[in-house]
């Protein structure tokens, strides 16, 4: 994906005490993500099969063995990522995750 936009949030989520143990693995997310040349929800299925597709061009993402859930928009025409959500499942049990 050419652009990854609000990578800060990452960073924010790892920071805040008890939620070090994702730093690793948002990184790795993160890196894949900028050389990944996904087409469609179905490229990205064949590479992350436990991501679910919840519409609007949302995936999530399991963190940490699903410790940790990441909520991203894409537009895949023009191949931005945009962080839209990361945190525990009681705070994403709080989002719409179709609209955030």
């Amino acid at each position: 994906m050419k652009k990854i936009v609000a990578l800060r949030t990452l960073k924010e989520h790892w920071e805040i005490p008890g939620r070090g143990d994702s730093e690793q693995q948002l990184k790795a997310w993160y890196q894949e993500a900028k050389i990944a040349e996904w087409k469609n929800s179905n490229d990205l299925k064949a590479h992350y099969k436990n991501a679910s597709i919840v519409g609007n061009n949302r995936i999530v993402f399991n963190i940490c063995g699903n410790k940790y859930r990441l909520v991203v928009k894409i537009n895949y025409i023009t191949e931005w990522v945009y962080i839209r959500f990361v945190g525990t499942h009681k705070e994403y049990d709080k989002i719409n995750v179709a609209t955030i």
